[in-house]
């Protein structure tokens, strides 16, 4: 297990450690965005082949708790550690993972629109999204789309027991 950083949008550098290819990293909520009386510190997983960042957010709450929140990103390599670009794609995904939401699609293309993102881009993070959806989220009566994985991964399994970092 190695460490690494992992710059987030936020602006904050967090510390991580990286298994084959995930990454788990801690990252403190900013306080607008904390919960009373919930923890104050979400674990956020890069699955680095597939670019895709998972969040099983402790702000949620309610209807929403224990959901995963699924961003499809671009990852960048410097020489601190890992810089995450959001590329405005997002799941929401219920603990049952028997349904799930897009959410976003529209700040893509007003993305795309506004040459914020590339032509290139865009067709990769749909890409991504599609083979995150074949690989995650069909279910066997639907057909074999190619290999598929339970969600979440086991790594992100282990990587979520591990203690702070």
């Amino acid at each position: 297990m190695d460490g690494v950083e992992v710059f987030h949008r936020s602006g904050q550098w967090c510390a991580g450690r990286q298994v084959g290819n995930v990454v788990a990293y801690d990252l403190p909520i900013l306080p607008k965005y904390q919960v009373p009386g919930h923890p104050t510190v979400d674990r956020c997983y890069l699955l680095l082949d597939e670019n895709v960042q998972l969040i099983k957010t402790v702000t949620f709450d309610g209807a929403l708790k224990g959901w995963w929140y699924v961003d499809l990103i671009e990852i960048e390599e410097v020489d601190r550690g890992l810089v995450v670009h959001d590329m405005y794609v997002d799941f929401l995904i219920p603990p049952a993972v028997d349904r799930y939401q897009i959410l976003d699609l529209e700040e893509l293309g007003e993305s795309m629109a506004d040459g914020k993102v590339t032509p290139g881009q865009c067709a990769e993070v749909l890409a991504a999204t599609q083979r995150f959806v074949h690989r995650y989220l069909r279910g066997a009566e639907e057909g074999p789309v190619g290999p598929a994985s339970a969600f979440p991964p086991a790594t992100v399994e282990y990587l979520a027991e591990l203690p702070p970092f």
